[in-house]
């Protein structure tokens, strides 16, 4: 084995953390080949549809846009009111049961592949820092080199271009929950006039700033919990990025392969020890030592090795995506348990998320009691007051009907008696009075409250409560009335 081996990273501790507790920058190199490019389109693709969603309009509104001020919320054309927001249990668990699915299968494939963390600096603020400061080996040196003018000129284009990229996604970001338009109104205003925001802005531009250009990788090490739980969600049958340790050991240079095949029986490894899988890992592993927590599944060190083994005219794969027991010349089964488990778990959550979606609709109504006495006894009846809160989710104005139902016949309403005409995305709040005779009256009942669009497209119905005193007691006052009445 090569001398150099010596100081190779190893998994008795976290690559990005030496001896004496500091922190070694990772200065990856540039990897080329079928999963690189892959996973540049995949990236491309991924930040094209991040850039166009808060310019892309569905029913008026951008295609995601979460507007909290107004408690509405539009995803690709559907609006959900702040009422609606109990969906998002099934959308948040429906992403959990859809990321322990594919990873029992593949691993790490979205943090390599569509991790939002990966894509901004994987193909966005590294290929910039490259661009500026050259490749690994130049900008290894250019951070050892002492400070100078061409050192100071270069940190100080890259920082500044960091900032400037970060005010744009932190910019583009805030688009998704105010709209494009307004972002454009607070940029041209003074900040002063949008002081909160600005405050807000300026901070999560500067954290933006330091996770890219400072923290990085360790995003993925020390927060991120996902590499931690992967081992609790894989096994021996899981596809993820693998060295084939039987067809690479006894690893050795050209060199020492040719003096092992003259001096001694035995066929050496195919891998020649160039350590080329750990220069271009982002975190700064040797997968040759199996899976670890810092592995983020971005198949450089797949592309590097096949780049060596295609120079040397050895078949490419020696690191690959294969499972524990493809190395070992078994089977991998698809097929198994956690795999039928999660795949049970994930399309009840599709099932049940989708019967929620179909429950929802284009209004909302609440109704609710007026403060003060539950209930109010006159002279002639007995009277219940509420305050009704009708909600339009439509992006246009729509005209609603109240009804109740299995009120008494004698029961008089009060509000409500026409249709109500609600704006777009409007919400419209009215007192509605329903009163019985004293004479008829039997005592507390429930009623139902049905709204209807005018159309009769749809409706919502509510049950409410009438509130009153017993009917006896009731009779009884009214029998005591009648005896302490002038004349008798």
């Amino acid at each position: 084995m090569s001398a150099h081996t010596a100081n190779l990273p190893t998994r008795e501790s976290v690559t990005t953390i030496r001896p004496d507790g500091s922190r070694p920058f990772m200065y990856p190199a540039e990897s080329r080949g079928r999963y690189t490019r892959a996973r540049r389109i995949a990236a491309f693709v991924l930040l094209v549809v991040y850039l166009a969603l808060p310019w892309i309009k569905i029913n008026g509104y951008p295609a995601v846009f979460l507007d909290v001020a107004e408690r509405r919320f539009h995803l690709f054309g559907i609006t959900l009111a702040a009422q609606d927001m109990w969906l998002l249990f099934f959308v948040i668990t429906g992403i959990g049961f859809s990321l322990f699915f594919v990873t029992a299968l593949l691993g790490r494939i979205w943090c390599g592949w569509a991790c939002p963390q990966t894509v901004f600096l994987e193909h966005v603020y590294r290929p910039l820092e490259a661009l500026i400061e050259g490749d690994a080996v130049k900008r290894r040196a250019l951070d050892a080199a002492p400070w100078g003018p061409e050192k100071i000129a270069r940190r100080t284009a890259k920082h500044a271009v960091f900032i400037l990229v970060s005010a744009f996604f932190t910019h583009l970001f805030l688009a998704y929950f105010v709209s494009l338009p307004e972002v454009w109104s607070m940029v041209r205003a003074a900040p002063s006039e949008h002081w909160a925001t600005f405050v807000f802005m300026m901070a999560y531009t500067g954290l933006t700033y330091f996770v890219f250009a400072w923290f990085r990788e360790q995003v993925c090490i020390v927060i991120c919990p996902y590499g931690r739980i992967q081992s609790a969600l894989t096994d021996d049958h899981t596809v993820t990025i693998s060295y084939d340790a039987r067809r690479g050991e006894p690893r050795m240079s050209v060199a020492e392969a040719r003096r092992w095949t003259t001096a001694a029986a035995g066929k050496p490894g195919d891998c020649v020890d160039c350590l080329r899988c750990i220069h271009v890992c982002p975190t700064g592993i040797d997968i040759r030592q199996g899976m670890q927590l810092e592995c983020v599944g971005c198949t450089a060190c797949i592309d590097a090795c096949d780049d060596v083994m295609t120079r040397l005219k050895r078949p490419m794969g020696l690191i690959r995506y294969a499972s524990q027991n493809n190395l070992a010349g078994r089977p991998t089964r698809w097929v198994r348990p956690r795999t039928i488990l999660y795949c049970i778990l994930l399309f009840v959550g599709i099932g049940v998320a989708s019967w929620a979606l179909s429950t929802v609709k284009p209004a909302s109504f609440l109704v609710t009691r007026m403060t003060g006495a539950p209930y109010i006894v006159d002279e002639t009846s007995v009277r219940n007051q509420y305050f009704v809160r009708l909600v339009n989710k439509r992006n246009t104005t729509e005209r609603f009907v109240l009804k109740l139902k299995d009120a008494p016949a004698d029961a008089q309403r009060t509000g409500f008696d026409g249709p109500v005409v609600v704006g777009p995305l409007g919400e419209v709040v009215q007192p509605l009075v329903l009163q019985q005779p004293r004479a008829s009256y039997t005592g507390p009942f429930h009623f139902e409250v049905r709204v209807e669009d005018a159309a009769g497209r749809f409706h919502l119905e509510r049950k409410v409560d009438f509130l009153g005193p017993e009917a006896r007691l009731l009779r009884e006052d009214d029998e005591e009335r009648r005896k302490n009445a002038p004349g008798k």
